[in-house]
């Protein structure tokens, strides 16, 4: 099995984007963007402050808190070369963003570096205002491979939390495609209504169109809200190099579910679940694959974490969604967790069994991306048809763009 979807040729999953069609700013309200809906084999257009009428009754929807850091530090070497460095993960608190976040001076990170090779050695500085006090932060690479630099941050006053010091000096990291700089109304729109835990270089997208009024409204239509966070890294953007997706390695991602929302999923198994954005379906099929693994290996405790081809194994039989969510259960309680913290970097891809998602709300994705299969995992060749349609309909494609709703 695990040949047969490595052997996925990702040209099958291109298509035509022309530049004009990828939307460079939001539209001024969020949720007057255009919304297509395919449900029973017929797709139509709407707008997505409408979503509430084409939801299942009772639907469970599952939102994705993770906020998005000013990841980008610009430098500027006193021989004028700009350097910028991206901060990817923490290394400070042992990958534990949180707690990266609120550290003191110094901390290390993993980054990349632009204009990497005019920064041979030294220290980089600029200077901040913190606190209404100018101050300096200063960058040391300490050790530099193929994929990325630790580099040391260290500031004054030594008290002040990193996640200050990237208020102050950071950039919002929109997307590369966007092909502009970060603006003062990115701060607020590249981020959703609900953000809360600092962690993302990337949005959770299709969340980009709730406003407060529009989920007070859902939920008044009988529809249960849920959350659950993913910190999106950068490897969201890298599109699918290779020819069979077998040779592309996905990136790994950050998954924190607090064991309450795990008991309420368990609970709604008979429910329509419907992850807003591919972040979130991401989170709750892995989910289901962490039960599947403890069911297998064990319960003891120790750095949970999805391979990309687990799903893929042959198994003569997979447990029922509820019996995964029971094994974990099973291990917070053997362990006295409040929440499970996980890293993912599961590929959702065509014939991966889809166990929790029922339907997905998401925006349009690039073409031969990591999405763009998650997409077909869910509904099949039926992909190639709500593309064309939303092309011919003049729908505004990727991060800042229109919607979909899927209901296979």
């Amino acid at each position: 099995m695990i040949s047969n979807v490595q052997n996925i040729n990702i040209a099958e999953y291109d298509y035509p984007l022309p530049d004009e069609r990828i939307a460079k700013y939001p539209l001024a309200e969020r949720d007057a963007s255009k919304l297509l809906v395919l449900k029973n084999d017929n797709i139509l257009e709407d707008h997505f402050r409408n979503i509430g009428d084409y939801l299942p009754n009772n639907s469970v929807l599952v939102f994705n808190e993770t906020k998005v850091v000013r990841a980008r530090l610009q430098f500027v070497k006193e021989s004028g070369a700009a350097i910028e460095v991206f901060c990817l993960e923490p290394i400070t608190g042992n990958g534990d963003y949180q707690l990266a976040f609120s550290a003191s001076s110094p901390v290390e990170w993993h980054c990349l570096v632009g204009n990497s090779r005019r920064w041979k050695d030294g220290v980089l500085t600029t200077p901040i205002l913190i606190r209404g006090s100018e101050s300096v932060l200063k960058a040391e690479r300490i050790e530099k491979t193929d994929a990325y630099s630790v580099v040391r941050f260290s500031w004054e006053p030594s008290d002040i939390s990193f996640a200050e010091v990237l208020e102050a000096a950071g950039e919002i990291p929109l997307p590369p495609y966007l092909h502009r700089e970060a603006e003062p109304s990115d701060r607020e729109r590249y981020q959703t209504v609900f953000a809360k835990y600092e962690g993302s270089v990337a949005a959770p997208t299709a969340s980009l169109h709730l406003t407060k009024p529009l989920i007070t409204k859902l939920k008044e239509m009988g529809h249960t809200i849920e959350e659950v966070t993913l910190h999106v890294g950068a490897g969201t953007f890298r599109p699918v190099a290779t020819d069979t997706i077998g040779e592309h390695e996905m990136h790994s991602e950050s998954i924190i579910v607090k064991k309450q929302c795990i008991e309420h999923l368990h609970d709604n198994i008979g429910k329509t679940i419907i992850p807003v954005g591919t972040t979130s379906m991401r989170t709750i099929e892995s989910l289901y694959w962490i039960g599947v693994m403890m069911i297998e290996q064990g319960y003891e405790e120790r750095n949970i974490h999805v391979n990309q081809w687990f799903p893929y194994q042959d198994r003569e039989t997979l447990p029922y969604a509820k019996e995964s969510l029971d094994a974990i259960l099973k291990y917070l309680e053997m362990h006295h967790l409040d929440a499970l913290h996980a890293t993912t970097a599961l590929m959702i891809a065509p014939s991966c069994p889809i166990m929790m998602t029922k339907a997905l709300i998401t925006n349009f994705h690039q073409p031969k991306s990591t999405l763009l299969l998650l997409v077909s995992a869910l509904i099949g060749e039926k992909w190639k048809e709500a593309y064309k349609f939303a092309l011919e309909h003049d729908f505004r494609f990727l991060s800042y763009g229109d919607s979909c709703l899927f209901i296979p």
